[in-house]
């Protein structure tokens, strides 16, 4: 299911975006890559979405974009800064009429979750911190890291954020990092990103703060994170009145990406579920869910010739041509309860619920292209869509057997401009408002039988 997406007021007059979902006690979670946040695109990121589909499993979980990010106000009076992002949080806390409830902080944003805790002690229940940065002083970031990233900053913003999502927030997935990159570039403009990172936006000292608070507090770290010194953890754990260290296997950053068991079980335990209960309740829900999704409509993208866009255009711009394809997909994927199984480089794979919802989706990436196209000569887009469903093999967050390689050589198979679809989409379909032309009979490379396949008409005027 998508967050449902609602607005609270800041006391400066921001409007701040934000979402809600599972039951239990509330956690508040300040915006994790500070400061770039967008609650929607979180959502379509799968690592992001495994974990808090979990998370909501023991919390209700209640996360926001900070003023200037994602879909929060991007005008705004004043900075972004540690006493803005208390604004953003208070209002969020108001709105939601939150009386009691647990804080969560990661990395420099755990600064947002001490001053909080210390400020407003009669409200913060539980408070957790993962891979805590309470000062400038303590980041173990290298001085040559630091000038690369501030050089970078200024030079390409699209290599600054691949960087920083491999180096500091360890995705270390190209796939994964590149999804990231992708996150923080549509989150937040370069210009507002540039004023936040050159007036140092993460160079609060909280640590006069720590011995004030008084929640019960949990304080992980990551054992081979190697940016952030155990000591600093330590440090911490034992400057708050009432807190204890635990130290969870690992080097990447992010508690979303690898075995995420682990850290789920360190929150159960901590706000007292029993971790055993917790899973044995959730895992007959899950087995459920898998027989309910075992069938899928999986579409392919794929852009025409990137390569030689890419030597017309030069790198920079044909970067930036991929990204714009990726806004526009994951736009679309989103409005269509969509999910992005991985990108292709050249394309992204999807699956969908429904056959209808892959269709309306295909249709509105066409006519945004076109659109973009009818308005950029010099930087056409140009993308063929591939349509199959069926019953594919789930391995973790992908999908592989015959449904996904059929979708993909169909793809293949169109012209760029064009949506494909096999019969089985067509008759799943039937009765509903779309336009079909038979296309006869096609020889798909790996497949014996020719396969049948049909055009989806997704022009306006139905030509």
């Amino acid at each position: 299911m998508q967050p449902r997406i609602e607005y609270a007021t800041t006391a400066d007059g921001v409007s701040i975006a934000y979402t809600a979902m599972g039951e239990g006690i509330p956690l508040v979670n300040p915006p994790p890559a500070l400061p770039w946040s967008n609650v929607q695109e979180e959502w379509e990121i799968p690592e992001w979405r495994h974990y808090y589909e979990h998370l909501g499993e023991i919390f209700r979980v209640i996360r926001y974009d900070n003023r200037g990010s994602g879909l929060s106000s991007r005008s705004f009076p004043g900075e972004i800064n540690l006493e803005s992002h208390l604004l953003d949080l208070e209002a969020v806390v108001e709105r939601l009429g939150l009386e009691r409830f647990a804080l969560y902080g990661l990395y420099f944003n755990a600064q947002i979750a001490i001053a909080y805790a210390a400020r407003h002690p009669e409200q913060v229940s539980h408070l957790i911190l993962w891979c805590a940065v309470p000062s400038p002083e303590e980041s173990a970031r290298p001085a040559a890291l630091q000038e690369a990233l501030n050089t970078l900053v200024d030079l390409d913003y699209g290599l600054f954020t691949e960087t920083l999502a491999h180096t500091v927030f360890g995705w270390d997935s190209g796939e994964a990092a590149h999804r990231l990159a992708l996150y923080m570039q549509s989150s937040m403009d370069e210009a507002t990103f540039r004023a936040c990172w050159r007036g140092g936006e993460d160079e609060t000292d909280v640590r006069p703060l720590l011995s004030k608070v008084q929640a019960p507090t949990l304080v992980i770290h990551k054992r081979d994170f190697k940016l952030l010194d155990i000591e600093t953890s330590k440090r911490i754990a034992a400057t708050i009145p009432n807190a204890h260290l635990t130290v969870l296997p690992g080097e990447s950053l992010s508690p979303y990406m690898g075995d995420i068991r682990a850290a789920l079980d360190a929150y159960a335990e901590f706000v007292g579920v029993n971790p055993v209960e917790y899973r044995d309740s959730t895992q007959h829900r899950h087995e459920g869910e898998a027989k309910l999704a075992a069938f899928h409509t999986i579409m392919f993208t794929d852009m025409e010739e990137s390569t030689a866009m890419t030597q017309r255009l030069g790198d920079e711009r044909a970067q930036s041509m991929v990204r714009h394809h990726d806004l526009i997909v994951g736009s679309a994927l989103f409005a269509r309860n969509g999910r992005q199984v991985k990108h292709t480089g050249d394309g992204i794979m999807a699956a969908f619920p429904t056959a209808s919802a892959a269709l309306e989706c295909a249709i509105s990436i066409q006519r945004a292209f076109a659109e973009h196209n009818a308005m950029n000569a010099d930087e056409q887009v140009n993308v063929r869509i591939g349509i199959n469903a069926g019953e594919p093999v789930a391995e973790g967050d992908d999908l592989f057997g015959t449904a996904v390689q059929l979708a993909s050589r169909v793809c293949q198979q169109a012209v760029p401009g064009e949506i494909l679809t096999t019969d089985v989409v067509r008759q799943l379909v039937a009765g509903k408002d779309f336009l079909f032309a038979d296309k006869g009979s096609a020889a798909l490379r790996g497949f014996e039988d020719p396969v049948r396949v049909f055009e989806v008409r997704w022009h306006h005027d139905g030509a």
